[in-house]
């Protein structure tokens, strides 16, 4: 069975977006959204793996729906809404429970990072969420996922449990008028945009996070003009000037890391941006880059303060987009109902 393409991605309202969720993320979502059907999710049921105070899970959730907004993601071209909403998410990933394997499970690195110490007193949720990122994309027959290099593995198991679906169902699959045996589509991980990997302020060895202690290892969607240039000049660096050709980042992180955000904030390639601030001192280079950044990102934060000050918008928004994507869902979940050999489908 041909499927048509289709865009599927997600962040979770654990905290503000940041810079390395726009340029990793969000300008590759809005350029999708101009030539594809594209759904995109704001991951509620992901977010409680943890314990998450409700009232703050509420407000979360609308921010991170007011940043894609403000990012340039339009709800009229694309679907836009929280996963809760759409009750397919939660059954199909019960059924991949049922497929998955635990020894694909235990090989998944980001729950070993994420329990840490305390594996034994993390939730069931945490472990077995990757079940549901499949059950996310699979549900909407997804063909493509923009995700970070760090979600790849995730895109992978997604793959193993929609083949493993198809061949543990092929029979009754044929038999529901698929003859080619197949109905899940097997995702594909797209992993590009003007930076895929924006690493912290504070050491050029970690990836920018909203879960970093420090507030000045990243620069936030909702963060002013000024605080954006604060950030920036107490950004880590090293004593030598920039080189002029990338070779010369080599072993440098921070310089790298600042080379590359300031290249995809005014849309070159690392070499040209060089080429225009190859042998500054970084106290110049630093203003030019805090300049770069205050125009591309004061105004997404004055939108996403408007928006978040009209939170029935937002609401609005996310409950339109959670009955288009129940539109599309309900039907494939009809289908794998039959094919499992459910009554009542």
């Amino acid at each position: 069975m041909a499927h048509n393409e289709r865009v599927f991605s997600g962040m979770q309202p654990t905290g503000s977006l940041h810079l390395g969720n726009y340029l990793g993320a969000m300008l590759q979502w809005i350029e999708w959204q101009k030539t594809r059907e594209c759904i995109y999710c704001v991951v509620d049921l992901h977010a409680i793996t943890v314990w998450q105070d409700p009232k703050e899970l509420r407000t979360a959730t609308r921010l991170v729906a007011a940043s894609y907004i403000a990012s340039g993601l339009d709800p009229k071209k694309s679907i836009l809404f929280n996963q809760s909403q759409v009750t397919a998410h939660a059954e199909l990933a019960w059924i991949f429970n049922c497929v998955a394997r635990l020894g694909w499970l235990n090989r998944m690195t980001q729950f070993k990072e994420k329990a840490g110490k305390d594996r034994e007193k993390a939730s069931v949720g945490l472990y077995a969420y990757p079940n549901l990122m499949a059950a996310d994309i699979l549900a909407y027959h997804a063909t493509h996922v923009p995700v970070g290099e760090d979600q790849k593995q995730h895109i992978e198991l997604a793959r193993d449990i929609a083949q493993k679906f198809n061949s543990d169902f092929k029979d009754s699959i044929v038999a529901h008028g698929h003859d080619d045996g197949v109905f899940f589509p097997l995702p594909e991980p797209v992993i590009t945009g003007p930076a895929t990997r924006v690493m912290s302020l504070r050491d050029g060895t970690k990836k920018m996070s909203k879960s970093d202690p420090s507030d000045l290892s990243r620069i936030n969607l909702t963060d002013d003009a000024e605080t954006i240039a604060r950030k920036i000049r107490k950004a880590k660096t090293d004593p030598d000037a920039l080189p002029s050709e990338p070779a010369g980042l080599k072993e440098r992180p921070e310089a790298q890391n600042l080379v590359g955000i300031y290249a995809a904030l005014t849309g070159k390639a690392v070499e040209d941006a060089l080429g225009d601030v190859g042998g500054l001192a970084f106290s110049e280079f630093k203003a030019r880059l805090a300049d770069a950044a205050v125009a591309a990102l004061e105004p997404v934060g004055a939108e996403i303060r408007r928006m978040m000050a009209e939170p029935d918008e937002i609401d609005r928004i996310l409950i339109d987009g959670g009955t288009r994507a129940r539109a599309v869902a309900d039907p494939v979940m009809k289908q794998v109902r039959e094919i499992i050999g459910f009554i009542g489908a």
